[in-house]
């Protein structure tokens, strides 16, 4: 999908890849973008960015949200689902309103607004995109919960995307580590190897497409790279992928060409 004059959302986007997202977007390409998190002193307002504070860990929030991006800009085009945090922990006695906790912003919020976005646009095109992890395929002792959270989420858009009009897009974004404030947050969580800046994972998701003359920008998926498949630490590798997914692009800790 085309970036350029679209109307955009990104949850998140106060810090770590949202932030980056949203940087990286309104300096490139001309957008409006509303800027959804729970502070958003971090997020600067203009005439193309708008601020929105809200709690997307149930409906109301996420309804609040839908209901202010297109008080706002009129529509939404691209939804860009990025709010997410992690428990880093081993689990002792079971704490229902702790998981709980962790799976509605990881999980129950994407699923939710991938089906508001779907009832407003009915047949027309959007994209959605949705932050998963590479740790929804390669768990890591210490991140059962949030594993688990992002697993539940690559189910969801694996089958779900075939529901939808073949104009209509559900990525996921599948980042390594990525060097921000989240494992500090999770609980002074080590991070783990190999690991990325933020603003290597919002220009990989930033990414042209291949057509020279047209010149516009697509929203494209990354991916963690098998365990059977192990390019050099530059490698860039893009395949062609099924359903309504575009371009897959497998990314280690390359640096943004």
């Amino acid at each position: 999908m085309e970036i350029n004059k679209k109307n955009i959302v990104i949850t998140g986007a106060a810090s770590g890849i949202g932030q980056a997202i949203l940087q990286n977007l309104s300096g490139i390409f001309d957008c409006h973008i509303v800027a959804a998190d729970l502070k958003t002193d971090t997020i600067q307002e203009n005439e193309t960015i708008f601020p929105f504070q809200c709690d997307l860990s149930n409906p109301s929030g996420i309804d609040s949200l839908f209901d202010f991006a297109i008080e706002k800009m009129g529509s939404i085009d691209i939804f860009i689902a990025n709010a997410g945090f992690a428990y880093y922990e081993q689990i002792g006695t079971p704490d229902w309103d702790h998981i709980q906790k962790i799976f509605q912003i990881n999980t129950f919020s994407p699923i939710y607004a991938a089906g508001k976005m779907k009832s407003i646009k009915g047949d027309k095109p959007f994209n959605f995109v949705a932050t998963a992890s590479a740790i929804a395929f390669l768990p890591i002792a210490g991140y059962a919960l949030y594993a688990s959270s992002k697993a539940a989420l690559n189910s969801f858009a694996t089958a779900y995307r075939y529901e939808l009009n073949n104009n209509q897009k559900l990525q996921l974004i599948y980042p390594i580590a990525t060097r921000t404030e989240f494992f500090k947050t999770a609980g002074d969580s080590p991070v783990p190897w190999p690991s990325q800046t933020a603003d290597e994972v919002a220009l990989k998701v930033i990414v042209y497409g291949p057509s020279p003359a047209a010149k516009l920008p697509m929203l494209q998926v990354i991916f963690p790279v098998p365990p059977s498949y192990a390019p050099p630490l530059d490698a860039e590798t893009k395949v062609s992928s099924e359903a309504n997914v575009s371009v897959i692009t497998v990314l280690l800790t390359s640096t943004p060409k």
